[in-house]
């Protein structure tokens, strides 16, 4: 959809890159056009030729920008919204990095109200099960990241063990 991006989380990041670039090493650079990998509403990619093409190939429609055709004009609107961050932007060595709490801890307190109990009630449906000191170090560590974090995690948790979650 339009507007929606992927978080900046440094695992996803690393996921999104990997299951692309596994996709293009197993199917072809066109795996997105096979049918059962194709999305539902249309897109337009810079992709032609290759392996897995099934569409036609866009026919004679140029693949590049600007052209005399009018055709893959830039669409601002939908461009994602820049990050805002402190000093140079360069590579980071997550080796050094010791805070593995700062960035979930600010993602949670973007969430509102309703993303927050969504957050808690699966969190204590997906830990329903597991031993009680496994509960306990999740809530700690949730608790890093934001004490109402923790919290409510805690309290979701102990709505399940009652039975009214």
């Amino acid at each position: 959809m339009p507007g929606i991006s992927y978080s900046p989380d440094k695992m996803l990041q690393a996921r999104l890159f990997s299951y692309a670039d596994a996709q293009r090493y197993r199917l072809g650079v066109n795996f997105n056009h096979i049918p059962v990998n194709a999305p539902k509403c249309p897109f337009h990619s810079y992709h032609r030729d290759g392996a897995m093409r099934t569409d036609g190939n866009l026919g004679d429609t140029p693949s590049y920008w600007p052209n005399s055709k009018g055709v893959w004009t830039d669409r601002p609107e939908l461009n994602e919204p820049p990050l805002e961050i402190d000093g140079a932007a360069a590579h980071w060595d997550h080796r050094v990095d010791d805070d593995h709490y700062q960035q979930p801890g600010d993602l949670f307190r973007k969430m509102s109200a309703a993303q927050r109990q969504t957050l808690f009630d699966n969190t204590a449906r997906a830990m329903g099960d597991a031993r009680q000191e496994v509960k306990q170090r999740h809530i700690d560590n949730c608790a890093k990241a934001d004490p109402e974090y923790g919290a409510g995690v805690a309290a979701a948790l102990a709505r399940l063990a009652a039975g009214s979650l």
